[in-house]
């Protein structure tokens, strides 16, 4: 029998509304297998037990008086980035220890006002810098899938919470592949909206003109509910685009007759794991089985897309973190040596290894002298990457690939190789770059029982059309339903 904590969010949005479950079992179901679970995984930073039962409360009070949304009673997980009224706000960094929101971000907002249940705040890489979830100064998170293994990042806690069955859904940040690689890594759902559908509005900023906030859950249609509730203009948020917001589950289909998929023969690199090719060429078959045509399309400056990415990213990353200082957030250092010195202390103490050097990186492309040898000519290279995009799009209504080169790698297998770090995301990194939206499913397992990532790439706005795609292959597949040993744990 499935413990209530294992519910798809579609499923268990169902019972709640016909009264089989309430919100309050449901509640704790979640709570005790994060009990079971969380010393082996490690995906929460706060588990917010008293706010969960409280709100489960008000859910089934809600759904008694008919007044229930597709969200109202379930429990959900949030990835320390979003602001909290109330509840400590970490980015997983030592800098902001201590640091309490007064007020919600517009994303915990909506949730809130749908009813959703807030079980706690998950880990991730320190401000969203890292491909693993190994950067957190606040510990690793570690995959469901195989505990010696990463959980990917930087949005690992959400993603493993969900494996774990600890929550049912979650939301994660997605600057270059934050959402989708550990989504792969871990086995579940996970998408990136287009850049502007969901509002910044109290998101932690890493790389402004990249961040996008994304729901993660253990499939398509509760990944869609979860969207449908976040997504739409805010005025508080400038780069929020005003555009109507569709039914996403309105538009999923068993079939995909009359479309198009785009398959770009630069993602079909060197260098893939085998079980990653296998698992992923099998997919495109399932895809012309169920009525989808393939054709061949190139994004020609892929290449350039990882230097691209970093330079851009690290520059803004320099000017976003210059607020951390001592004098406003969290850890402040030295201030009895003067100004000065508790500035250069408190961020030497605040920040990690990682943010030290993407902050370095970040003023060196924009220092006197290279800032056209460097920052200008990355934004050039971005326009051609969106423009071989455009290109594509010409031929195709979205476009399939892997989502990650391999499977999860060991822990403490990359952290001495920055560079062989940021090549985990050479897939995903294009799609940020040019403001697209995309989402991975699970497409298979290679040969060490690793989930595998499925990628679909869609048009400006058209989440839509990539929930058609991701929800006709899940049902005429049966990978998204594996569940990790450890998830079916059985708390007393």
């Amino acid at each position: 029998m499935t413990s209530l904590n294992e519910l798809a969010v579609e499923d268990a949005s169902r019972l709640l509304q016909s009264r089989e479950i309430s919100s309050a079992d449901l509640t704790e179901a979640c709570l005790a297998q994060v009990d079971a679970t969380e010393p082996s995984v490690g995906s929460f930073l706060t588990v917010t037990a008293d706010v969960a039962r409280e709100h489960a409360r008000r859910a089934d009070e809600r759904i008694a008086r008919g007044e229930a949304t597709p969200l109202t009673g379930i429990p959900i997980g949030l990835k320390d980035i979003f602001l909290t009224r109330g509840v400590a706000t970490t980015c997983a960094s030592r800098i902001l220890e201590g640091f309490v929101p007064t007020f919600n971000g517009t994303v915990v907002e909506r949730l809130e006002r749908a009813g959703a249940v807030l079980v706690g705040k998950l880990n991730m890489d320190e401000f969203a810098m890292g491909s693993s979830c190994e950067n957190s100064a606040l510990g690793t998170t570690h995959n469901p899938w195989d505990l010696g293994r990463v959980a990917g990042g930087s949005s690992g806690g959400s993603a493993s919470a969900v494996a774990a069955r600890q929550v049912l859904a979650t939301l994660g940040t997605d600057t270059g592949g934050s959402i989708r690689l550990p989504a792969s890594y871990c086995g579940i759902a996970g998408i990136k909206p287009t850049y502007g559908r969901v509002s910044r509005y109290g998101v932690i900023a890493f790389a402004s003109s990249l961040d996008q906030v994304g729901p993660m859950a253990a499939s398509t249609r509760g990944a869609a509910l979860m969207l449908q509730a976040i997504a739409g203009h805010d005025e508080r948020d400038s780069t929020s685009i005003d555009a109507p917001v569709p039914d996403y589950t309105a538009t999923m289909t068993e079939r995909l007759d009359g479309m198009v998929l785009g398959i770009p023969k630069e993602y079909f690199i060197g260098g893939l794991d085998l079980g990653v090719d296998l698992a992923t060429r099998a997919a495109l078959d399932q895809l012309r089985e169920l009525g989808a045509t393939l054709v061949e399309v190139s994004l020609p400056h892929t290449e350039y897309a990882v230097a691209t990415y970093y330079i851009v990213t690290s520059a803004e990353a320099s000017s976003n973190l210059g607020r951390y200082d001592g004098v406003r957030y969290g850890l402040r250092r030295g201030e009895e040596n003067g100004v000065r010195e508790m500035y250069g202390e408190t961020r030497d103490a605040g920040f990690g290894a990682e943010v030290k050097r993407r902050i370095m990186l970040g003023t060196y492309v924009l220092s006197a002298g290279y800032y056209d040898a460097y920052y200008a000519k990355a934004m050039r290279v971005r326009t051609l990457i969106r423009r071989d995009f455009e290109e594509a799009f010409r031929t195709c209504d979205a476009i399939v690939s892997p989502t990650a080169p391999g499977t999860a790698f060991a822990i403490g297998s990359r952290t001495d190789d920055p560079l062989k770090m940021y090549l985990s995301d050479i897939l995903t990194i294009s799609v940020p770059l040019a403001g697209l939206p995309a989402m991975s499913i699970p497409c298979g397992f290679d040969d060490d029982g690793l989930p595998v990532g499925l990628q679909i790439i869609g048009k400006p706005l058209d989440e839509a059309g990539i929930f058609r795609v991701a929800a006709a292959y899940e049902g005429s597949t049966e990978w998204h339903r594996r569940v990790p040993a450890i998830a079916q744990r059985k708390s007393a």
